[in-house]
């Protein structure tokens, strides 16, 4: 891959409705591109904001559906609440105000896992599932050590930028790491929220999900490594697993055409 294939301009989003939608306890800041096509929620990583968006969401309106973005509870403005709720309940809670009967969900790191909890809760609300760069939240005990030997001690603490873009992206695009790391130092204003979740996410209720699912993981990925997207594709049957090369942590960033193309091909299919 050249030096240059690695920096892309982000493109003029189109026009979105923002709004304060109330959920149980709290209110979440959401935009919705609006439209008559089918639904797509983006759910961010836990560095990132309803903000984090900017290579997909006019791609995915031009190819004709409807686009929501939204903050978790304590992201950008979404304020954090005394009870920090329920992550799947609340998106629960802004599909009933928004209208929306299912959607395809696409889900980045933590992102994914509150995907994951919500499809175990409301499967019949979602069509098509995308769980991208994620360690996917597994309680599994041997997953659970396997995940963490990964990384060494301290390495939560490490700058953002390092932990979550690639080595060959921050090498060839300084500008583009500079504008992500711009985003997730004002994604958290107030410190993370940790919601709770309505299942037990472990391999077995992996096997549980009924709708397509698609994984994207990249091959630079110190919290999900390919062999680790392995492990979730052979307890998903009848997933699709696509593995981006020099690609770490943020692949709807860090290498946003291979991305898009991925999920515009999986959502499109009947």
């Amino acid at each position: 891959m050249s030096d240059a294939a690695l920096c892309h301009p982000l493109p003029a989003p189109v026009p979105a409705a923002f709004r304060q939608v109330p959920v149980p306890g709290g209110n979440l800041a959401c935009w919705d591109t609006g439209g008559g096509g089918p639904a797509v929620v983006l759910l961010h990583p836990g560095t990132g904001s309803h903000a984090v968006w900017g290579y997909q969401q006019p791609v995915l309106a031009a190819a004709g559906y409807r686009v929501i973005g939204y903050s978790r509870r304590g992201h950008m403005g979404s304020p954090a609440t005394d009870d920090p709720g329920c992550a799947a309940e609340d998106l629960a809670a802004l599909l009933d105000a928004l209208g929306v009967a299912r959607a395809h969900l696409l889900g980045c790191a933590a992102g994914a896992i509150v995907a994951f909890d919500f499809a175990l809760a409301f499967p019949d609300r979602v069509a098509r599932m995308v769980l991208a760069c994620t360690h996917m939240g597994l309680e599994d005990a041997d997953y659970a050590a396997l995940s963490a030997s990964l990384r060494p001690q301290g390495f939560a603490q490490m700058p953002g930028d390092f932990r979550e873009l690639g080595p060959s992206y921050r090498a060839a695009n300084p500008e583009g790491a500079a504008a992500w790391l711009a985003l997730e130092h004002a994604a958290i204003p107030a410190g993370r929220v940790e919601q709770r979740r309505l299942n037990r996410l472990d391999r077995a209720a992996l096997g549980r999900l009924a709708m397509p699912v698609l994984l994207v993981g990249g091959d630079a990925d110190l919290w999900a490594p390919p062999p680790v997207f392995r492990i979730f594709a052979r307890a998903l049957p009848g997933s699709e697993l696509v593995i981006l090369s020099e690609c770490g942590h943020a692949a709807q960033w860090e290498q946003p055409e291979a991305f898009n193309a991925a999920v515009l091909g999986f959502f499109g299919r009947r």
